[in-house]
């Protein structure tokens, strides 16, 4: 018998940028449309930086790309100036 293991995620690309489209911060998840026009999902927990772990709608911000078993996914978000 033998045994496959499985990442739980694929890094697909270095850091990009997107744009917020929409963050719910009730549910601390929400969408950032990425440079390419790719619609990638955010948690919360992947949010850098010290306080509330947030994102309004038309923030600029940087994130590297991961593909998960659900789609898109963005990790190591930070805000641009």
């Amino acid at each position: 018998m033998h045994a496959v293991i499985r990442s739980e995620a694929l890094i697909v690309a270095n850091r990009i940028t997107g744009t917020v489209l929409r963050f719910d911060g009730s549910k601390g998840y929400g969408y950032i449309q990425a440079e390419k026009g790719l619609e990638v999902f955010v948690h919360y927990t992947a949010i850098q930086g010290n306080g509330i772990k947030t994102l309004a709608a038309g923030e600029k911000v940087e994130f590297i790309l991961e593909e998960s078993y659900r789609g898109p996914l963005a990790q190591e978000v930070v805000r641009l100036a």
